[in-house]
């Protein structure tokens, strides 16, 4: 019992990081189709500042802001710089470009910050175990993960579901030449959801921090969970990336604790089976 009730508080934890992960790229990639490859680079760039304001000010929230803020700059410079000459059509230069931009960025976080392997502790109050029934003990910044993933998976639906931006970014990448008929500067609101999306992944970054560390290569790994997360859950869509999230994270702990010894591979079994059966992912919508 106490093995399983590990399992569902990993898996819960882990869904709520690899959500915070993949909501920046369920805007970017998901909702507004631009093959976005930094996105790991904005989580590892935006890390990197985070922790260098930490250190300087003890302030955690402030090392948050930081981070996503960081993040931001950097996507709209991207976005606005290069991105927006291309259609929604054209995958092949935007992944060019953004991969090109992606090996930028780690080489410029190899000089800044070195090689060495990084670690946060998270918030003071935050630090230590919450003693639960059965024995079972448990960090409290993974509770605090929990509620951050719960929190933004509900912002970010009602965002785009209900609000006339998130309408508004729908109907421009179905219909971009009518949306501009209607007198709507689809540029300047592709460009804010870009942004909006790199400052996510920013802001996870910093929160994802305690739980994986900081460390070169971190971007290459944030940026294939992330993938791997929005398009098993399916493209296009909030809760897609909530459900994805959930059921990479039980595959993933559930393997790593009962056959570890395949666990290096588990995540991309139940995506390589999907796409074959639902090419669209779970919750996607059709073309």
């Amino acid at each position: 019992m106490t093995t399983l009730a590990q399992v569902g508080l990993n898996t819960a934890s882990l869904a709520s990081l690899l959500f915070l992960v993949a909501a920046g790229l369920s805007l970017t990639f998901g909702l507004m189709r631009v093959l976005n490859m930094t996105h790991g680079s904005f989580y590892l760039l935006g890390a990197y500042v985070g922790l260098t304001v930490w250190r300087t000010t003890g302030n955690t929230p402030l090392a948050i802001l930081a981070s996503s803020l960081t993040a931001a700059v950097a996507g709209g410079i991207i976005y606005w710089g290069f991105l927006k000459r291309f259609s929604v059509l054209d995958e092949m230069p935007q992944a060019l470009l953004t991969f090109g931009a992606l090996l930028v960025i780690a080489d410029f976080t190899m000089w800044r910050w070195g090689a060495d392997f990084f670690s946060f502790p998270g918030p003071a109050f935050l630090r230590g175990p919450v003693e639960l029934v059965g024995g079972i003990s448990y960090p409290k910044y993974r509770f605090f993960l929990m509620g951050s993933g719960l929190v933004l998976a509900i912002g970010l639906y009602l965002f785009v579901a209900r609000t006339k931006i998130g309408a508004l970014v729908r109907a421009g990448v179905d219909d971009k030449l009518m949306v501009q008929a209607l007198g709507i500067n689809t540029p300047m609101v592709f460009l804010g959801v870009f942004v909006f999306g790199s400052f996510l992944a920013g802001f996870a970054g910093m929160m994802g921090a305690p739980f994986l560390g900081i460390n070169p290569g971190l971007d290459f790994e944030v940026l294939i969970l992330a993938f791997v997360v929005v398009i098993v859950g399916g493209v296009g869509n909030i809760e897609g990336a909530f459900v994805g999230a959930i059921l990479v994270a039980l595959i993933d702990t559930a393997t790593k604790t009962y056959y570890p010894e395949l666990a290096w591979f588990s995540i991309y079994v139940p995506m390589a089976v999907i796409l074959a059966v639902r090419p669209r992912g779970l919750l996607g919508r059709g073309a």
